[in-house]
């Protein structure tokens, strides 16, 4: 059963992603016929076309490789000005992908036909390619609204699970208890698992983090503790005994001293464990925590070919790879299989399933913005330079020609390589040293 369910999540997290895509490019596809730009493909995937059906002028299909997807607008480029330089034999393998890229161009376009794109004005044709990234962010804000506002966040509740026998401090790293470890304070005050925390101190609580933070901050006095107990309140006085408990930052990671030792800090301990429950957030929470993730992949992406860098090292030595860090989609379809997989309650899974879906579309989303072609930044900043150059053109009363980006083929040949490379390195690692969640 753990194998089916392991190949279930890696099917959803397929299907999902292929839906991102699918969506992606429907946010370039509606404009572009709005504006009416000629669309002669639309298609997801790359490579052998393994079915197509022309509606219209569109020719819509599903090729080999599902690793994206393209719209195909007639007149990405202008056509090539007329006595361009013959190329020289150092430059003649550029010059060949340049006119390689034109005539590709040219086959996109019908003689007599203006519907192209290269001659909308700046601000639409920024709508166009912005529409793609746009609709991940949109399908992100929604995947996070049903995982955090819908079904909810696994939150520790006010019901006790488990009650410790003993006090450990956290410094000495280990579980059992011994002889010399004295009584939790719960266990000594008559808690059971079962009971449900209703105030501590006189503070009534609602979540287990409100009643943790009221404990803490209590080492070495009495607090008397109300618990309802098949259904009746009961009283039992406890006094939470004096321990460690490691220091973290707002991340949740360990911060360390200048030994690069972990910190302690000295606060109150009863021994109490709650159940989890998914709790639905307050429905700006999805919204919320998607902005966060913008930021925090915004930041990746900008250290992408170091974090590519450190994720080949962690490869080649074995070692753990950042959690935080980047993967590949065999990667994110390995994490949807383990999701799928573990020891909780479908619901918890299925959350954690659309939570990952969420995220791979915020990194559709800033990955497409990074304003390198081929990628749709890239297409936003020749936009822009067009525009630039127009206004300047207009400003000394003269008619500028639009920007040939066919001359940046080359520069897109490399990109293409690196992204390549980058993907290869992510890809072994994914499969030879993957990241551990859970």
């Amino acid at each position: 059963m753990t194998a089916i369910a392991f190949l279930i999540g890696v099917l959803v997290l397929v299907i999902g992603l292929a839906v991102s895509i699918a969506l992606h490019e429907i946010g370039h596809l509606v404009p572009a016929k709005l504006f009416g730009v000629r669309v002669g493909q639309y298609m997801i995937g790359f490579g052998p076309t393994l079915w197509s059906r022309r509606i219209g002028e569109t020719e819509y299909g599903v090729k080999l490789l599902p690793l994206g997807g393209f719209i195909s607008m007639s007149g990405m480029y202008p056509p090539a000005p007329a006595g361009d330089a013959q190329p020289t034999r150092r430059s003649r393998l550029f010059a060949t992908m340049i006119q390689d890229a034109r005539d590709a161009n040219a086959e996109t376009m019908i003689a007599g036909d203006e519907r192209v794109f290269y001659k909308l004005s700046v601000w639409k044709r920024i709508v166009i390619m912005l529409g793609g990234p746009l609709m991940n962010l949109l399908l992100a804000f929604v995947l996070s609204a049903i995982a955090v506002s819908a079904i909810g966040v696994a939150q520790g509740t006010t019901t006790v699970a488990s009650v410790s026998q003993c006090v450990i401090p956290a410094s000495e790293n280990r579980n059992d208890c011994t002889p010399a470890d004295p009584v939790a304070p719960a266990a000594a005050g008559g808690i059971l698992p079962g009971d449900v925390l209703v105030s501590i101190g006189g503070t009534p609580v609602s979540t287990f983090e409100e009643a943790a933070a009221i404990i803490q901050r209590s080492p070495g006095q009495s607090l008397p503790i109300v618990v309802e107990r098949d259904g009746a309140e009961q009283t039992v006085t406890i006094t939470p005994a004096e321990t460690d408990l490691a220091v973290t930052d707002a991340n949740g990671r360990p911060v360390l001293d200048a030994a690069g030792q972990p910190e302690f800090r000295t606060v109150g301990f009863a021994g109490l464990s709650p159940q989890s429950a998914l709790v639905p957030q307050p429905i700006w929470a999805g919204p919320e925590a998607t902005i966060q993730q913008v930021g925090q992949v915004a930041q990746i992406m900008s250290q992408l070919p170091v974090r590519v860098y450190d994720t080949a090292v962690d490869l080649f030595t074995g070692q753990p790879r950042d959690p935080n860090g980047p993967l590949s989609v065999v990667g994110a379809g390995r994490l949807a299989g383990e999701f799928a997989a573990i020891d909780a309650p479908i619901l918890a899974r299925v959350q954690a399933i659309i939570g990952l879906l969420a995220a791979l579309n915020i990194a559709l989303f800033v990955f497409n913005l990074i304003p390198l072609l081929p990628l749709d930044g890239g297409h936003v900043v020749v936009a822009l330079w067009d525009g630039l150059k127009r206004w300047l053109a207009r400003l000394r009363g003269t008619v500028a020609r639009p920007v040939d980006a066919t001359k940046l083929v080359p520069v897109t040949f490399v990109v293409v390589i690196l992204l390549i490379g980058m993907g290869g390195i992510l890809f072994l690692a994914d499969v030879f040293n993957p990241i551990q969640l859970l």
